[in-house]
């Protein structure tokens, strides 16, 4: 109960950092307040509609979005029952998702219905923020069934929807009023259930949090992985498609990277960006984690919740994305895989973050002589995680509808257009369309203005597609394929360790007697590509990236194992972009798979951690040479 009380404390101070929001499965109220709310993401069939969580710390909730690439999605529906049957005034809460650029159309339109009957009202027409829209009166019976009905297929987006007793009343839009109404509603007690204790408590699925918890388990500590997507390999999942970068297993300790090599397969003939599905190989990451009995798997949960006090941290609030159940998870040590630093943020540990002129986000995508897009298929796909689509050639015209809401490449160039060159190149391919380069978000807010980010990269896609199908006539028979609705991301906070790496570092090869993990990508900044710039400024969404002597180094260059640990919170790792460099040195570690080894080197701290009951600083202090002989034995599986 003290552990709960001062959860409770800590959310409701870090409203900037998390909302609190509570989500369970659509059920009466169990008081007569007359107001009945169902969270969007716990519809009982969600269709062809995606969950999408990345927003949730700001907006209030994870929601579903009707991503179909121009195709209308499956409908998703779900009983309700009401305590008091009779007339309710129905709200939605949506947005128009294309409104902060006043751009015409509102395409993601939708439909609500009612026991098969549809509302008079389309929602997603109107706001350029979350907030309630009035969806009139209605009456509901003691058992009623929601239908969520697409009308464009162009991410279309609900949170909720509430019905309410009181035609009159208005709920709030947002903020604290908002959260304590969900938690009022929902049955929420604020006392979350106990998740377990662990000596390592993971938070972040990608390469780096993946590779820690499976190393420091192998080593003999009990670990918890949160992760709250349902695959792991973040970056590196089929969810977003970038292929992990960077080289592994060098001298002088040349086990490391053994890990991220059971993980990511060496790279081989048709692997890359922005591919089928199977390439990435969910399986392969999820049964790896599944096989070591001293490791919990949490997918599908958020960390966005802390129990900590006077620079230590006792628990982490992991709440279902889909139930929105809650469980306090309480751990020795903590590993922040995030990559946005959520965890350092919430337990204030210190962090740097370049405000303007950062590096931005990529939603990859990709087009096909196909009869249907991937979306579609899995959609009708018995298998519940199908490793491969069975894509049927189109012999016939996939038309592709005017996107006036979309970014205007009408009369402008941009990557894979025909007839554009860049120097001796040739951009008029099809490979050059939804590349890495397709980026944006680099003078916005890395974190709050994600939403707008992933959506700008979506109105580039579709405006593009659009100047290429219709003005150019070009691709008659190619539709879009795939598109990432999950952001890519390569910068925002970076938590501060007892070292801070900087590229000069790099540059002369400064030596470290911790050196821990090689690195060995070029220091790798990405900016506005200019030949793309006009007529984008603010909202670029084409990249270049910093080449030539002063970006490289002599490889494989050896970073330090005090990069990986908070200076100012005891018991906190880091892994992953989040680690203790400066913006500049950022270039060079965040590719995935030296950040699997990051991972590594922390999963063997923690578990001398363990051993000698001392914090992640002691490692360094005291039991480096301890390190560095687990470093060369590795934790690869024939090292167990």
């Amino acid at each position: 109960m003290q552990l709960a009380r001062i959860l409770l404390a800590t959310s409701l101070s870090l409203t900037p950092v998390v909302a609190v929001t509570v989500a369970q499965a659509p059920q009466a109220n169990p008081d007569t307040t007359g107001l009945v709310l169902v969270e969007a993401e716990s519809f009982a069939a969600t269709g062809g509609w995606v969950v999408d969580q990345q927003f949730m710390d700001f907006m209030g909730s994870p929601y579903l979005l009707a991503h179909g690439l121009g195709i209308p999605v499956q409908d998703a529906h779900t009983d309700v029952a009401f305590a008091q049957p009779g007339r309710y005034r129905v709200w939605v809460r949506t947005r128009d998702w294309v409104a902060p650029w006043q751009a015409p159309g509102a395409p993601g339109r939708f439909e609500l219905q009612l026991n098969g009957r549809t509302l008079k009202t389309t929602f997603g027409t109107e706001g350029a923020d979350w907030h309630w829209q009035d969806g009139g009166v209605v009456d509901a019976t003691a058992s009623t069934k929601l239908t969520m009905h697409d009308l464009c297929g162009f991410e279309g987006r609900c949170d909720a929807i509430l019905f309410s007793k009181d035609l009159s009343f208005q709920p709030p839009h947002g903020g604290g009023e908002l959260a304590e109404l969900r938690g009022k509603l929902l049955g929420w007690d604020r006392e979350p259930k106990d998740g377990g204790s662990f000596d390592l408590v993971v938070v972040g699925g990608g390469i780096a949090g993946t590779t820690a918890a499976i190393t420091a388990a192998r080593l003999g500590c009990k670990v918890a992985l949160i992760q709250d997507r349902p695959v792991l390999g973040g970056n590196g999942s089929s969810e977003v498609r970038v292929w992990p970068e960077g080289h592994t297993n060098h001298e002088p300790y040349p086990h490391i990277g053994d890990v991220v090599r059971e993980l990511v397969r060496k790279k081989g003939k048709g692997d890359g960006n922005a591919r089928n599905r199977q390439i990435y190989n969910d399986h392969r990451k999820l049964n790896l984690a599944r096989k070591e009995p001293n490791l919990t798997l949490l997918l599908e949960h958020r960390a966005n919740g802390s129990v900590h006090e006077q620079g230590h941290i006792r628990a982490v609030r992991a709440q279902h994305t889909r139930s929105g159940r809650r469980q306090l998870v309480r751990g020795r040590w903590f590993l922040d895989a995030t990559g946005d630093g959520v965890i350092g943020a919430l337990v204030g540990a210190d962090f740097e973050m370049t405000q303007l002129g950062h590096m931005g986000v990529s939603n990859l995508w990709n087009v096909g002589e196909v009869e249907k897009n991937e979306y579609q298929l899995l959609c009708e796909c018995e298998d519940d995680d199908p490793m491969s689509l069975n894509f049927v050639k189109s012999d016939t015209p996939a038309p592709f509808p005017r996107c006036p809401w979309a970014v205007d490449l009408s009369d402008k160039p941009f990557p894979g257009r025909k007839a554009l060159k860049l120097g001796k190149r040739s951009m008029a391919n099809l490979s050059q369309l939804g590349g890495w380069f397709w980026e944006t978000g680099f003078d916005r807010h890395p974190i709050t203005d994600l939403e707008r980010m992933r959506d700008q990269n979506l109105r580039a896609m579709y405006g593009a597609w659009d100047a290429l199908k219709n003005v150019d006539g070009q691709y008659p028979n190619q539709r879009l394929k795939w598109a990432a609705f999950i952001a890519g991301k390569r910068e925002s906070r970076r938590l501060l360790g007892d070292v801070i790496v900087t590229g000069k570092d790099f540059h002369d090869l400064k030596p470290f007697d911790d050196a821990a993990f090689p690195c060995t990508w070029h220091i790798d900044l990405h900016f506005p590509k200019a030949q793309f710039q006009k007529g984008h400024e603010g909202d670029e969404f084409i990249s270049d990236f910093t080449r030539g002597k002063g970006y490289n180094y002599k490889g494989p260059y050896w970073a330090p194992y005090r990069a990986l640990y908070s200076r100012n919170i005891d018991n906190l790792f880091m892994a992953g972009r989040d680690i203790s460099v400066t913006h500049e040195a950022l270039g060079a570690v965040r590719v995935m798979q030296t950040c699997g080894m990051m991972g590594e080197i922390v999963g063997m701290a923690a578990s001398l951690c363990k051993q000698h009951d001392c914090n992640p600083r002691a490692i360094y202090k005291e039991h480096l040479a301890e390190l560095k002989r687990l470093m060369k034995r590795g934790a690869g599986q024939q090292k167990k």
